[in-house]
């Protein structure tokens, strides 16, 4: 039970992150603006992780499909925590020559936190 907290605790945290970081329509402009630099075209939205769960001794990877192309990913979004469930969307990489480099995919899937045995954070990023 107290991996499943420390765990929920910080999923929980990404989440409101990624929430607050998106912007308004009505309210991109002066200090209340949620990017840095001089524009909103690379606006952070994303803390991507990676983790392995208690199975096994590598990353947990899983399968999506992307206009008709099928691939496989170890990188997800965490999109709601609820208790000591997790719900992600599976992110795919994008084309080359994207402003973003990750693609969020229609894919999802929810584990039980006290299933993830380590959880690693990716450089915060864009995914369109």
């Amino acid at each position: 039970m107290e991996n499943c907290e420390n765990i929920k605790d910080i999923l929980s945290f990404i989440v409101s992150l990624q929430r607050n970081s998106l912007c308004p329509s009505d309210n991109c402009e002066g200090c209340t603006r949620p990017f840095l630099g001089p524009n909103s075209l690379i606006s952070f939205n994303t803390r991507p992780i990676q983790f392995i769960c208690c199975q096994g001794t590598t990353l947990w990877t899983l399968p999506y499909t992307l206009n008709g192309t099928t691939g496989t990913s170890s990188t997800f979004r965490v999109e709601n925590v609820e208790g000591c469930c997790a719900t992600f969307r599976i992110l795919a990489p994008a084309e080359e020559g994207s402003t973003c480099p990750y693609v969020l995919t229609n894919s999802y899937f929810t584990i039980d936190t006290d299933c993830i045995l380590a959880l690693q954070c990716l450089g915060d990023t864009c995914a369109s």
